[in-house]
């Protein structure tokens, strides 16, 4: 598990500090791509994701410290990354936390050499292409299956 520390913030692959109840709250009541996913739902994609990165004010294990913006990326750690669920909290956005974070996850070691690596956004096109991310300029090759409203039908994960 890694840790970077810059000017009062700290960034952690280390799940054991991700404050889940935090994440599911974002997810599920302000991101508009997960409006509504269960926690449980939240609990699996984290565990089953290799790489989760928790930015947090303070340095996690040694002072107090508190969740602050989160990110994942689900990849085979060899040809294929997505990444996913991106956030800092709106009290500390406009601190460059969201292009450290960018710089951390993009520079991983362990997801150097993956030959495709995607994500999906309404609104940071502005923020992604700073690290090499751009339009899907052959999207024909591309298709996608997508579960219209998921987390709103009735047996959801019952």
């Amino acid at each position: 598990m890694d840790i970077w520390i810059n000017k009062g913030f700290s960034i952690s692959t280390n799940k054991e500090y991700l404050d889940l109840s935090l994440i599911h709250s974002f997810l599920s009541q302000e991101a508009y791509w997960s409006n509504g996913i269960p926690k449980e739902t939240v609990k699996k994609a984290i565990e089953n994701s290799p790489l989760c990165f928790g930015v947090y004010k303070g340095e996690v294990g040694k002072d107090v410290f508190e969740q602050v913006g989160f990110a994942r990326v689900i990849t085979d750690l060899a040809t294929f990354a997505y990444l996913s669920d991106v956030f800092i909290l709106p009290n500390f956005r406009k601190l460059g936390l969201s292009k450290w974070l960018m710089e951390i996850i993009t520079n991983h070691s362990e997801l150097q050499g993956v030959r495709r690596f995607m994500l999906a956004t309404q609104d940071a096109h502005s923020l992604y292409s700073q690290y090499g991310f751009e339009q899907n300029v052959n999207s024909e090759l591309f298709m996608q299956k997508v579960l219209k409203n998921p987390y709103q039908q009735k047996n959801f994960l019952k």
